[in-house]
């Protein structure tokens, strides 16, 4: 049997670099300081991108009881949720612009 009818269409395609979050260190700086790097697989980044989400909502319940450590909490939510808002972005793209014609 071929091996790419047996191998689901999600692991066949691979992130694309499109995926990013922070803005630059200089004011009207367009390219961001983060990016997503093509090339790995699309589960491989959805469960990343899950795995990410889980620790920002933990975060998010220890800042309502650790409010000593908001400012620290808060910034690590900020980056986290960042990063999978950009393994989400890259996800939508690589599954919506490249599939339809590849």
């Amino acid at each position: 049997m071929d091996k790419e009818l047996q191998t689901p269409r999600s692991r066949q395609l691979t992130t694309c670099g499109i995926g990013h979050f922070g803005e630059g260190g200089d004011i009207g700086m367009e390219e961001p300081l983060f990016r997503v790097v093509a090339g790995h697989s699309l589960d491989h980044a959805v469960e990343q991108a899950t795995v990410v989400m889980c620790a920002v909502h933990k975060l998010t319940d220890m800042a309502m009881m650790e409010t000593d450590q908001l400012p620290t909490l808060l910034t690590a939510m900020h980056y986290l949720s960042g990063m999978a808002k950009a393994l989400a972005q890259d996800v939508n793209h690589g599954l919506t612009v490249r599939m339809p014609g590849e």
